[in-house]
Protein backbone atom coordinates (compact mmCIF):
# COMPACT_ATOMS: atom_id res chain seq x y z
CA UNK A 1 0.00 0.00 0.00
CA UNK A 2 1.08 3.73 -0.86
CA UNK A 3 2.39 5.71 2.51
CA UNK A 4 -0.25 7.73 4.36
CA UNK A 5 0.00 11.29 2.70
CA UNK A 6 1.06 13.56 5.22
CA UNK A 7 -1.88 15.82 5.06
CA UNK A 8 -0.55 19.06 7.68
CA UNK A 9 2.53 19.21 5.14
CA UNK A 10 1.25 18.78 1.94
CA UNK A 11 -1.56 21.48 3.17
CA UNK A 12 1.32 23.96 4.20
CA UNK A 13 3.31 23.61 0.78
CA UNK A 14 -0.14 24.54 -1.21
CA UNK A 15 -0.24 27.34 1.19
CA UNK A 16 2.96 28.67 0.74
CA UNK A 17 3.08 28.12 -3.37
CA UNK A 18 -0.22 29.59 -3.14
CA UNK A 19 1.39 32.63 -1.41
CA UNK A 20 4.59 32.96 -4.09
CA UNK A 21 2.26 32.57 -6.95
CA UNK A 22 -0.26 35.36 -5.59
CA UNK A 23 3.23 37.51 -4.89
CA UNK A 24 4.43 36.94 -8.25
CA UNK A 25 0.91 37.84 -9.64
CA UNK A 26 0.65 41.19 -8.04
CA UNK A 27 4.66 42.16 -8.75
CA UNK A 28 3.54 41.58 -12.44
CA UNK A 29 0.06 44.06 -12.25
CA UNK A 30 2.15 46.62 -10.53
CA UNK A 31 5.02 46.41 -13.07
CA UNK A 32 3.44 46.13 -16.14
CA UNK A 33 0.49 48.18 -15.93
CA UNK A 34 -2.09 45.00 -16.18
CA UNK A 35 -5.65 45.84 -16.22
CA UNK A 36 -8.97 44.92 -17.60
CA UNK A 37 -10.27 47.93 -16.46
CA UNK A 38 -7.64 49.96 -18.07
CA UNK A 39 -7.45 47.84 -21.18
CA UNK A 40 -10.89 48.58 -21.91
CA UNK A 41 -10.63 52.79 -20.62
CA UNK A 42 -7.69 52.25 -23.40
CA UNK A 43 -9.77 51.25 -25.78
CA UNK A 44 -13.01 53.81 -25.54
CA UNK A 45 -11.50 56.83 -24.89
CA UNK A 46 -7.92 56.64 -26.72
CA UNK A 47 -8.98 54.00 -29.26
CA UNK A 48 -5.36 52.02 -27.68
CA UNK A 49 -5.16 48.27 -27.81
CA UNK A 50 -1.48 47.11 -26.42
CA UNK A 51 -3.20 46.60 -22.31
CA UNK A 52 -6.38 44.51 -23.67
CA UNK A 53 -3.23 42.63 -26.01
CA UNK A 54 -1.94 42.23 -22.62
CA UNK A 55 -4.98 40.38 -21.32
CA UNK A 56 -5.80 38.37 -24.64
CA UNK A 57 -2.11 37.17 -24.14
CA UNK A 58 -2.53 36.35 -20.77
CA UNK A 59 -5.99 34.66 -21.60
CA UNK A 60 -4.73 32.64 -24.21
CA UNK A 61 -1.56 31.09 -22.06
CA UNK A 62 -3.87 29.73 -19.65
CA UNK A 63 -6.22 28.55 -22.19
CA UNK A 64 -3.48 26.71 -23.85
CA UNK A 65 -2.03 25.66 -20.09
CA UNK A 66 -4.92 24.32 -18.50
CA UNK A 67 -5.93 22.51 -21.48
CA UNK A 68 -2.58 20.69 -21.06
CA UNK A 69 -2.36 20.18 -17.76
CA UNK A 70 -6.49 18.88 -18.70
CA UNK A 71 -5.47 16.42 -20.89
CA UNK A 72 -2.26 15.48 -19.83
CA UNK A 73 -3.79 13.73 -16.86
CA UNK A 74 -2.25 16.10 -14.35
CA UNK A 75 -5.33 17.68 -12.92
CA UNK A 76 -9.23 16.71 -13.39
CA UNK A 77 -10.81 19.29 -15.71
CA UNK A 78 -14.53 18.18 -14.54
CA UNK A 79 -13.42 19.05 -10.90
CA UNK A 80 -12.55 22.67 -11.35
CA UNK A 81 -15.28 25.50 -9.94
CA UNK A 82 -15.71 26.62 -13.58
CA UNK A 83 -16.42 23.26 -14.27
CA UNK A 84 -20.53 23.21 -13.52
CA UNK A 85 -22.53 21.39 -15.90
CA UNK A 86 -25.30 25.03 -15.84
CA UNK A 87 -24.75 27.44 -17.89
CA UNK A 88 -25.96 30.82 -15.45
CA UNK A 89 -26.27 32.93 -18.03
CA UNK A 90 -28.36 35.23 -16.48
CA UNK A 91 -26.43 35.12 -13.15
CA UNK A 92 -23.43 35.79 -14.98
CA UNK A 93 -24.84 38.58 -17.40
CA UNK A 94 -26.57 40.30 -14.65
CA UNK A 95 -23.55 39.82 -12.36
CA UNK A 96 -21.03 41.05 -14.83
CA UNK A 97 -22.95 44.05 -15.83
CA UNK A 98 -22.95 45.37 -12.34
CA UNK A 99 -19.11 44.49 -11.80
CA UNK A 100 -18.21 46.18 -15.11
CA UNK A 101 -20.06 48.96 -13.49
CA UNK A 102 -18.48 49.37 -9.95
CA UNK A 103 -14.71 48.94 -11.45
CA UNK A 104 -15.11 51.79 -13.24
CA UNK A 105 -16.34 53.62 -10.69
CA UNK A 106 -13.95 52.31 -8.16
CA UNK A 107 -10.73 52.45 -10.44
CA UNK A 108 -9.92 49.03 -11.02
CA UNK A 109 -11.10 45.65 -9.97
CA UNK A 110 -10.59 43.23 -7.41
CA UNK A 111 -7.00 41.89 -7.70
CA UNK A 112 -5.99 45.96 -9.07
CA UNK A 113 -7.11 47.64 -5.86
CA UNK A 114 -5.23 44.70 -3.62
CA UNK A 115 -2.16 45.71 -5.73
CA UNK A 116 -2.47 49.36 -4.89
CA UNK A 117 -3.68 48.53 -1.81
CA UNK A 118 0.14 47.36 -1.31
CA UNK A 119 1.68 50.17 -2.99
CA UNK A 120 -0.04 52.44 -0.50
CA UNK A 121 -3.19 53.55 -2.14
CA UNK A 122 -5.56 54.10 1.17
CA UNK A 123 -8.43 54.49 -1.29
CA UNK A 124 -8.15 51.01 -2.18
CA UNK A 125 -8.12 49.77 0.97
CA UNK A 126 -11.49 51.30 1.38
CA UNK A 127 -12.27 49.47 -1.84
CA UNK A 128 -11.23 45.97 -0.41
CA UNK A 129 -12.81 46.23 3.17
CA UNK A 130 -16.52 47.49 1.28
CA UNK A 131 -16.17 44.95 -1.62
CA UNK A 132 -15.94 42.10 0.91
CA UNK A 133 -18.21 42.81 2.73
CA UNK A 134 -20.64 43.35 0.00
CA UNK A 135 -19.04 40.28 -1.15
CA UNK A 136 -19.58 38.32 1.84
CA UNK A 137 -23.52 39.56 2.01
CA UNK A 138 -24.15 38.30 -1.29
CA UNK A 139 -22.40 34.80 -0.42
CA UNK A 140 -24.30 34.20 2.85
CA UNK A 141 -26.70 37.32 3.60
CA UNK A 142 -29.40 39.47 2.57
CA UNK A 143 -28.37 39.96 -1.48
CA UNK A 144 -27.60 36.22 -1.46
CA UNK A 145 -30.87 35.08 -0.53
CA UNK A 146 -32.24 37.81 -3.36
CA UNK A 147 -29.72 36.28 -5.89
CA UNK A 148 -30.79 32.50 -4.76
CA UNK A 149 -34.77 33.51 -5.65
CA UNK A 150 -33.93 35.27 -8.83
CA UNK A 151 -31.06 34.90 -11.41
CA UNK A 152 -29.71 31.98 -9.80
CA UNK A 153 -32.95 30.17 -10.97
CA UNK A 154 -32.38 30.66 -14.55
CA UNK A 155 -29.86 28.75 -16.82
CA UNK A 156 -29.62 26.14 -18.97
CA UNK A 157 -28.50 23.07 -18.10
CA UNK A 158 -25.81 20.33 -19.44
CA UNK A 159 -25.60 16.38 -18.88
CA UNK A 160 -21.81 17.38 -18.36
CA UNK A 161 -19.51 20.58 -17.29
CA UNK A 162 -20.67 23.08 -19.83
CA UNK A 163 -17.18 23.77 -20.82
CA UNK A 164 -16.24 24.07 -24.65
CA UNK A 165 -14.10 20.96 -24.18
CA UNK A 166 -16.75 18.62 -22.55
CA UNK A 167 -19.52 19.94 -25.23
CA UNK A 168 -17.13 19.28 -27.98
CA UNK A 169 -16.47 15.52 -26.61
CA UNK A 170 -20.04 14.80 -26.46
CA UNK A 171 -21.46 16.25 -29.90
CA UNK A 172 -18.23 15.04 -31.64
CA UNK A 173 -17.91 11.70 -30.03
CA UNK A 174 -13.92 12.65 -29.44
CA UNK A 175 -11.77 11.74 -26.71
CA UNK A 176 -11.74 14.17 -23.79
CA UNK A 177 -8.21 14.72 -23.96
CA UNK A 178 -8.47 15.87 -27.59
CA UNK A 179 -11.21 17.38 -27.35
CA UNK A 180 -9.60 19.61 -24.75
CA UNK A 181 -6.81 20.30 -26.55
CA UNK A 182 -8.44 21.48 -30.09
CA UNK A 183 -11.10 23.74 -28.50
CA UNK A 184 -7.90 25.05 -26.83
CA UNK A 185 -5.28 25.41 -29.72
CA UNK A 186 -8.60 26.89 -31.56
CA UNK A 187 -9.52 29.46 -28.88
CA UNK A 188 -6.27 30.30 -26.88
CA UNK A 189 -4.28 30.13 -29.67
CA UNK A 190 -6.15 32.60 -31.80
CA UNK A 191 -5.67 34.98 -28.76
CA UNK A 192 -2.13 34.18 -28.45
CA UNK A 193 -2.04 35.47 -31.83
CA UNK A 194 -4.26 38.28 -32.52
CA UNK A 195 -2.10 39.85 -29.34
CA UNK A 196 1.28 38.89 -30.76
CA UNK A 197 0.79 40.48 -34.17
CA UNK A 198 -0.41 44.05 -32.90
CA UNK A 199 2.02 46.22 -34.44
CA UNK A 200 4.72 46.95 -31.55
CA UNK A 201 3.35 44.94 -29.04
CA UNK A 202 6.00 42.27 -28.68
CA UNK A 203 8.02 44.13 -26.25
CA UNK A 204 9.47 43.33 -23.01
CA UNK A 205 6.80 44.54 -20.30
CA UNK A 206 3.53 43.09 -22.54
CA UNK A 207 5.19 39.44 -22.95
CA UNK A 208 5.64 39.96 -19.17
CA UNK A 209 2.43 41.10 -18.35
CA UNK A 210 1.00 38.39 -20.98
CA UNK A 211 3.04 35.33 -20.05
CA UNK A 212 3.52 36.26 -16.46
CA UNK A 213 -0.22 36.48 -16.04
CA UNK A 214 -1.52 33.60 -17.96
CA UNK A 215 1.36 31.47 -16.14
CA UNK A 216 0.40 32.46 -12.62
CA UNK A 217 -2.87 31.52 -13.44
CA UNK A 218 -1.90 27.65 -14.55
CA UNK A 219 0.56 27.84 -11.92
CA UNK A 220 -2.45 28.09 -9.43
CA UNK A 221 -4.33 25.06 -11.55
CA UNK A 222 -1.50 23.07 -10.97
CA UNK A 223 -0.86 23.95 -7.08
CA UNK A 224 -4.88 23.69 -6.39
CA UNK A 225 -5.56 20.49 -8.64
CA UNK A 226 -2.19 18.89 -8.97
CA UNK A 227 -0.30 19.31 -5.54
CA UNK A 228 -3.01 19.66 -3.27
CA UNK A 229 -4.94 16.75 -4.47
CA UNK A 230 -5.11 13.65 -2.00
CA UNK A 231 -7.07 10.30 -3.82
CA UNK A 232 -7.80 9.36 -0.43
CA UNK A 233 -7.75 11.75 2.44
CA UNK A 234 -7.27 9.97 5.95
CA UNK A 235 -9.66 11.13 8.03
CA UNK A 236 -12.67 11.08 5.43
CA UNK A 237 -11.28 8.71 2.95
CA UNK A 238 -12.63 10.19 0.73
CA UNK A 239 -10.60 12.53 -2.68
CA UNK A 240 -9.77 15.84 -1.44
CA UNK A 241 -8.27 18.63 -2.90
CA UNK A 242 -6.71 20.57 0.35
CA UNK A 243 -6.74 24.30 0.97
CA UNK A 244 -9.96 24.44 -1.41
CA UNK A 245 -12.62 25.76 0.13
CA UNK A 246 -14.98 24.66 -2.47
CA UNK A 247 -13.81 20.78 -2.48
CA UNK A 248 -12.94 21.57 -5.90
CA UNK A 249 -9.51 22.68 -7.84
CA UNK A 250 -9.69 26.38 -7.36
CA UNK A 251 -7.08 29.47 -9.42
CA UNK A 252 -6.68 33.20 -8.63
CA UNK A 253 -9.93 35.14 -8.43
CA UNK A 254 -10.89 38.27 -6.42
CA UNK A 255 -14.12 38.90 -5.28
CA UNK A 256 -15.48 35.77 -3.11
CA UNK A 257 -11.66 35.60 -1.59
CA UNK A 258 -12.01 38.82 -0.58
CA UNK A 259 -15.02 37.95 2.02
CA UNK A 260 -12.81 34.75 3.00
CA UNK A 261 -9.89 36.75 3.85
CA UNK A 262 -12.15 39.38 6.31
CA UNK A 263 -13.73 36.12 7.54
CA UNK A 264 -10.62 34.21 8.32
CA UNK A 265 -9.18 37.56 9.96
CA UNK A 266 -12.81 38.27 12.23
CA UNK A 267 -12.79 34.57 13.26
CA UNK A 268 -9.13 33.85 13.56
CA UNK A 269 -9.85 32.46 16.99
CA UNK A 270 -12.26 29.81 16.23
CA UNK A 271 -10.31 26.37 15.40
CA UNK A 272 -13.12 25.48 12.71
CA UNK A 273 -11.92 28.36 10.25
CA UNK A 274 -9.16 27.25 8.02
CA UNK A 275 -6.66 29.50 6.19
CA UNK A 276 -7.07 28.38 2.36
CA UNK A 277 -6.20 29.27 -0.80
CA UNK A 278 -8.31 31.75 -0.93
CA UNK A 279 -7.53 34.23 1.81
CA UNK A 280 -3.67 33.84 1.15
CA UNK A 281 -4.28 34.57 -2.58
CA UNK A 282 -5.43 37.89 -1.47
CA UNK A 283 -2.32 38.30 0.69
CA UNK A 284 0.10 37.36 -1.85
CA UNK A 285 -1.27 39.91 -4.25
CA UNK A 286 -1.08 42.57 -1.54
CA UNK A 287 2.26 41.66 -0.40
CA UNK A 288 3.33 41.58 -4.02
CA UNK A 289 2.94 44.93 -5.01
CA UNK A 290 4.23 46.37 -1.94
CA UNK A 291 7.59 44.66 -2.76
CA UNK A 292 7.70 45.87 -6.04
CA UNK A 293 6.47 49.13 -4.93
CA UNK A 294 9.43 49.55 -2.02
CA UNK A 295 12.18 48.21 -4.55
CA UNK A 296 10.94 50.48 -7.12
CA UNK A 297 10.53 53.64 -5.24
CA UNK A 298 6.99 53.75 -6.02
CA UNK A 299 5.46 53.42 -2.57
CA UNK A 300 3.05 56.76 -2.06
CA UNK A 301 0.27 57.30 0.11
CA UNK A 302 -2.75 58.13 -1.65
CA UNK A 303 -6.00 59.12 -0.37
CA UNK A 304 -9.25 60.67 -1.42
CA UNK A 305 -9.65 64.18 -2.90
CA UNK A 306 -13.30 64.99 -2.59
CA UNK A 307 -16.10 63.34 -0.44
CA UNK A 308 -17.72 62.61 -4.11
CA UNK A 309 -14.38 60.64 -4.68
CA UNK A 310 -14.92 58.59 -2.11
CA UNK A 311 -18.87 58.20 -2.53
CA UNK A 312 -18.00 56.98 -6.15
CA UNK A 313 -15.33 54.33 -5.06
CA UNK A 314 -17.82 53.51 -2.20
CA UNK A 315 -20.61 52.50 -4.82
CA UNK A 316 -18.18 51.14 -7.24
CA UNK A 317 -16.93 48.55 -4.44
CA UNK A 318 -20.79 47.52 -3.36
CA UNK A 319 -21.35 46.96 -7.07
CA UNK A 320 -18.00 44.50 -7.73
CA UNK A 321 -18.84 42.88 -4.52
CA UNK A 322 -22.54 42.08 -5.24
CA UNK A 323 -21.52 41.78 -8.84
CA UNK A 324 -18.94 39.89 -8.68
CA UNK A 325 -20.31 36.82 -6.44
CA UNK A 326 -23.61 36.87 -8.68
CA UNK A 327 -21.19 36.65 -12.12
CA UNK A 328 -19.68 33.63 -10.11
CA UNK A 329 -16.59 35.67 -10.69
CA UNK A 330 -14.10 38.89 -11.67
CA UNK A 331 -12.00 39.98 -14.31
CA UNK A 332 -9.29 37.69 -13.08
CA UNK A 333 -11.42 34.59 -11.89
CA UNK A 334 -14.34 34.24 -14.55
CA UNK A 335 -12.01 36.90 -16.96
CA UNK A 336 -9.06 34.28 -17.00
CA UNK A 337 -9.36 31.35 -14.63
CA UNK A 338 -12.73 30.87 -15.89
CA UNK A 339 -12.04 31.33 -19.57
CA UNK A 340 -8.90 29.11 -19.68
CA UNK A 341 -11.47 26.17 -18.82
CA UNK A 342 -13.88 27.25 -21.82
CA UNK A 343 -16.56 27.66 -19.53
CA UNK A 344 -19.65 28.90 -21.05
CA UNK A 345 -20.81 31.20 -17.93
CA UNK A 346 -17.36 32.40 -17.91
CA UNK A 347 -17.59 33.93 -21.43
CA UNK A 348 -21.01 35.42 -20.61
CA UNK A 349 -19.73 36.94 -17.51
CA UNK A 350 -16.66 38.43 -19.55
CA UNK A 351 -18.95 40.07 -22.20
CA UNK A 352 -21.36 41.81 -19.89
CA UNK A 353 -18.41 42.95 -17.55
CA UNK A 354 -16.66 45.04 -20.36
CA UNK A 355 -20.27 45.64 -21.88
CA UNK A 356 -21.23 47.18 -18.14
CA UNK A 357 -17.66 49.11 -18.40
CA UNK A 358 -18.23 50.43 -21.65
CA UNK A 359 -21.14 51.99 -20.25
CA UNK A 360 -20.02 53.00 -17.14
CA UNK A 361 -16.97 55.07 -19.11
CA UNK A 362 -19.68 56.43 -21.41
CA UNK A 363 -21.55 57.53 -18.87
CA UNK A 364 -18.48 59.07 -16.92
CA UNK A 365 -17.54 61.28 -20.47
CA UNK A 366 -21.24 62.39 -21.20
CA UNK A 367 -20.84 63.87 -17.14
CA UNK A 368 -17.77 65.82 -17.73
CA UNK A 369 -18.89 67.08 -21.28
CA UNK A 370 -22.11 68.64 -19.54
CA UNK A 371 -20.12 70.21 -16.65
CA UNK A 372 -17.67 71.36 -19.33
Amino acid sequence: MPPEPDVSLLTHAVLVATFLLSAAFGAIVHRTGFCTMGAVTDVVTMGEWTRMRQWALAAGVAVLGFALLAAGGVIRSADTVYADSRWMWLSSLVGGLLFGIGMVLASGCGSKNLVRMGAGNLKALVVFIVMALSAYITLRGLTAVWRDGTVDRVYVAFSGPATLGHLAAGALGWSLPAALLASALAVGGALVAWALLGRGFVRANNLLAGVGIGAAIVGMWWVSGALGYVAEHPQTLEATYLGSRTGRIESLTFTAPLAWAIDWLMFYSDRNRHLGIAAVSVAGVVVGGFVHAVATRRFRWEGFRTTEDLATHLIGAVLMGVGGVTALGCTIGQGLSGVSNLSLTSFSAVASIIAGAVLALKAQAWRLERQA
